[in-house]
């Protein structure tokens, strides 16, 4: 029962989280962007989201009664963001990688999501309160 009602919250963490740590280490590029030999690192999770929901069957449906629907989040409670160094590329003479308008625009995309996740979150919390409260 409860992983119905809190799966949505428990998917919408992971997101947050994944968004935090690549809040992290879009600041360790930029911080290194002077620093000779220095590779940016890039966080993989959406990839890894993906392919867990594929691998297990994509988002079932489950309705408990006619007009309600739980769309749980099948499959992904193992996923964990993952930090990946970007060797392939470099910018510079030096062998630093950091494009840093690169970056900004990553760090500016990044606080988006972050920001709609978070409201997303807050939009379960109230949805789950009225439940509990019965509407009152």
């Amino acid at each position: 029962m409860f992983d119905s009602m809190f799966g949505m919250t428990n998917a919408l963490e992971k997101g947050l989280d994944a968004c935090a740590l690549r809040n992290q280490v879009i600041a360790d590029n930029i911080a290194n962007a002077d620093t000779p030999g220095f590779k940016a690192s890039r966080v993989k999770f959406e990839e890894y989201v993906k392919s867990a929901i594929e691998e297990g069957g994509g988002l079932a449906l489950k309705k408990t009664r006619e007009k309600h629907m739980d769309i749980g989040t099948p499959g992904i409670e193992g996923v964990r963001p993952q930090v990946v160094a970007d060797t392939g590329t470099t910018m510079r003479m030096d062998g630093n990688n950091v494009d840093v308008e690169y970056e900004m625009n990553e760090l500016a995309k990044n606080n988006i999501e972050y920001y709609a996740l978070l409201q997303k979150m807050n939009s379960e919390f109230i949805r789950l309160r009225t439940a509990i409260t019965e509407g009152r």
